[in-house]
């Protein structure tokens, strides 16, 4: 039985179910909706870093009967880059972003200061926003997904099944490997660092929009800390990259070319860095629209620089594929979150002037 195939599953019913029973709950004010999102979020946190574990085993043991780990690891392969191999791919590097995303919601909602402020509406919406978010990556894994394994057909065809978790799996006896301009000991670090980045860039987005929707000052006590660790870790993985770039890439004595990849990551750091000199001013007062505008902005770029690199629409070192159903549905969430974005930032604008 294909255990990781059905956890993914799991993961997705239980972060959609949880973004509804948050809804009904602000809506309704439903105590046992309230409740209910909790142990759903849980239940996906779970079943995500579950699965996440079962594929990293898959990919020590070059268990090929997997398609990722056919593709992505093989013996030749020593374990630092069979783990690298994790998120190598398109599935394997939407799984680590959800997976982090989850995390960084467990540490918002149960650690810490923010802890205080688990009853309030403020962090209602921000959960919700938060899970909305990760349904969304937990759909495009379940739309390509990491444990599609191989099968024998009646036919004698060999093919990879990518719904089918109760077929019995064909045999394949060695993996091709990582491709080779990924065999390098900054393959360890680069891909994590960006990764861990964008997904920190989600609380302060969530944040933000549930600062546009209560007017709820203390927004900044739960974006704060989170914005500065998504820039952190954005700054880490812009840096490494430009590093490898130097090394494996032969740009000569250049760390940076303009790659459109490159770039659509780029941006989103330097509307971070602007978010933090306007919260570190906004006690004072100042730029109390411009910060949750900068954390909303930050966050849709971000989602931008995923659209550019899965895509496929620009010519990238960095791109994956062409553009598949996995792109179109990037494409319909940029524009919903665009769209909502604009509206709520509108309607704060012109409620204040």
């Amino acid at each position: 039985m294909n255990f990781g195939m059905i956890l993914v599953w799991i993961a997705f019913i239980c972060g959609l179910g949880a973004t509804f029973a948050s809804i009904r709950y602000y809506a309704a004010s439903n105590r046992k909706s309230r409740e209910t999102t909790k142990k759903l979020e849980i239940a996906c946190t779970l079943a995500v870093t579950l699965s996440s574990m079962i594929l990293i085993i898959h990919l020590l043991g070059v268990n090929a009967s997997y398609e990722y780990v056919y593709n992505h690891s093989s013996t030749d392969l020593s374990w630092f880059y069979r783990i690298s191999a994790f998120w190598a791919g398109q599935q394997g590097s939407l799984l680590l972003w959800a997976w982090a995303i989850l995390m960084m919601l467990m540490f918002v909602r149960y650690t810490g200061h923010t802890k205080e402020m688990t009853e309030s509406k403020l962090m209602d919406i921000t959960t919700m926003v938060t899970m909305a978010i990760a349904s969304v990556f937990l759909i495009l894994l379940v739309i390509d997904n990491p444990f599609s394994a191989f099968r024998v057909l009646p036919s004698g065809s060999i093919e990879a099944t990518n719904w089918n978790p109760f077929v019995t799996l064909y045999d394949v006896p060695y993996g091709q490997g990582m491709n080779p301009l990924l065999r390098n000991p900054w393959m360890a670090v680069h891909p994590p660092m960006l990764f861990l980045g964008y997904a920190a860039f989600t609380i302060p987005f969530a944040a933000a929009i549930a600062n546009l929707i209560t007017k709820d000052s203390h927004w900044t006590l739960i974006s704060r800390d989170w914005m500065r660790i998504a820039w952190l870790f954005l700054t880490l993985g812009i840096g490494l990259g430009g590093f490898w770039a130097y090394e494996v890439l032969g740009w000569g004595a250049w760390y940076w070319t303009w790659d459109p990849v490159e770039t659509s990551s780029l941006i989103p750091w330097i509307t971070a860095t602007a978010y933090l000199h306007a919260q570190s001013r906004s006690r004072y007062g100042e730029y109390e629209f411009l910060a949750p505008l900068l954390a909303v902005v930050s966050f849709i770029l971000v989602i931008f620089a995923t659209f550019v690199t899965r895509s496929g629409i620009w010519a990238s070192v960095h791109s994956w594929q062409d553009f598949t159903t996995e792109g179109l549905i990037i494409a319909i969430f940029l524009v919903i979150l665009t769209g909502s974005s604009i509206f709520l930032l509108g309607k704060r604008y012109l409620e204040e002037n």
